[in-house]
């Protein structure tokens, strides 16, 4: 009689296996002239195929369904004082109702609850606004803070505020920015970071889909500063992701539907995408907030390929590719993309995945 040898127990993933030499030159400091002459690495087959993202259209296939995070970035960062004088900054993290936000604040010195605080001051030493400071988030411990605006924060940080740029990107904020740190098809106010991966999308892309059959759908996940929090144990099953608030309308519903019952392939348009679709096909929930972890041996129930820009070494996007693609599979397309000068993160270029059928 013979009996099949045990199963090989589960890897134990540590952050260093997420890791990678980087060039820092190879960190984009400003989008391509134009959108689609951004490159494309097709890294769904080994060896990679270097392309333009303008070629995308040509890769998919009728019937395919392409969902977009229709996020819209606000001019969340604000710069202020407190009574005293010292200066703060405020990056504002979601905005609550009646006129308060949740924010982190950098300053020298907390402020105590109940300190109004001295916003966007003008060249006369007046304050274009005031925050009150009350109290912090989610609970007494929280890492956020808790204020209300003297007016509508959506229009106070428009008015006021400055584009929220990544903390790689070592430029303070331009109208270039403004422009091109948003997607053409952004609607909903809400992000403090931009879904990259759409980035790269512009009209004569679209027309493009829209000529090749390929359908388009939206969800809705306004991105928090923490998805460039870094991940900061050993362990991965010992970090704990930041929540993130997303919405699936009822026509992506049944979107999903129709391209599931006629054999359709559902591809996400990034990782902020990737974690909507997979939170709902868990929870059912189309609206609330997911702090979903992705990695290595997840099992994927919604999408089948994605588009997305190149990671952080060390970071939890790494950790979801890796997860979608397999390890080994991603670890090679990163050497790839940097012995071939491609250009990295949310101003860099981007990458056409599908999701793999074998082991992690």
């Amino acid at each position: 009689m013979t009996t099949s040898p045990p199963p090989a127990p589960a890897r134990t993933w540590t952050t260093g296996d997420f890791d990678f030499p980087l060039p820092p030159e190879l960190i984009a400091q400003h989008p391509a002239p134009e959108r689609s002459a951004s490159r494309l690495l097709d890294g769904r087959t080994w060896p990679p195929v270097d392309r333009v993202f303008r070629e995308l259209p040509g890769l998919l296939e009728p019937g395919d369904l392409l969902v977009f995070n229709d996020t819209q970035v606000i001019k969340a960062r604000l710069f202020g004082e407190k009574p005293t004088g010292g200066r703060l900054e405020l990056l504002v993290e979601r905005v609550l109702a009646d006129g308060e936000v949740v924010a982190h604040m950098k300053v020298s010195k907390k402020p105590t609850p109940g300190t109004v605080l001295r916003m966007a001051i003008g060249a006369d030493g007046q304050p274009g606004f005031t925050a009150t400071l009350l109290g912090r988030w989610p609970d007494v411990d929280g890492p956020l803070f808790r204020l209300r605006f003297s007016d509508d924060p959506y229009t106070l940080m428009a008015r006021h505020g400055h584009v929220p740029l990544p903390p790689y990107i070592e430029h303070a904020d331009t109208a270039e920015d403004e422009r091109r740190y948003q997607t053409i098809f952004a609607k909903n106010p809400g992000a403090v970071a931009a879904p990259t991966a759409a980035l790269h999308f512009d009209e004569s892309v679209l027309a493009a889909l829209d000529a090749r059959g390929v359908q388009r759908a939206s969800v809705t996940l306004h991105v928090g500063a923490g998805t460039f929090q870094p991940v900061k144990v050993d362990d991965i099953r010992q970090h704990r992701m930041h929540s993130e608030w997303y919405r699936i309308p009822p026509e992506t519903l049944a979107a999903l539907e129709r391209t599931r019952r006629a054999g359709g392939r559902v591809l996400a348009v990034g990782t902020t995408t990737v974690r909507t679709l997979e939170s709902w096909a868990r929870t059912g929930a189309t609206e609330g907030d997911t702090d979903i972890f992705i990695t290595p041996g997840f099992d994927f129930r919604v999408v089948d390929g994605m588009i997305t820009n190149f990671h952080l070494p060390r970071s939890t996007l790494m950790m979801l590719v890796s997860a979608f693609a397999g390890y080994d599979h991603i670890m090679a397309l990163y050497r790839h993309a940097i012995a071939q000068r491609y250009r990295f993160f949310s101003y860099g270029d981007a990458m056409l995945l599908q999701r793999s059928t074998g082991s992690p």
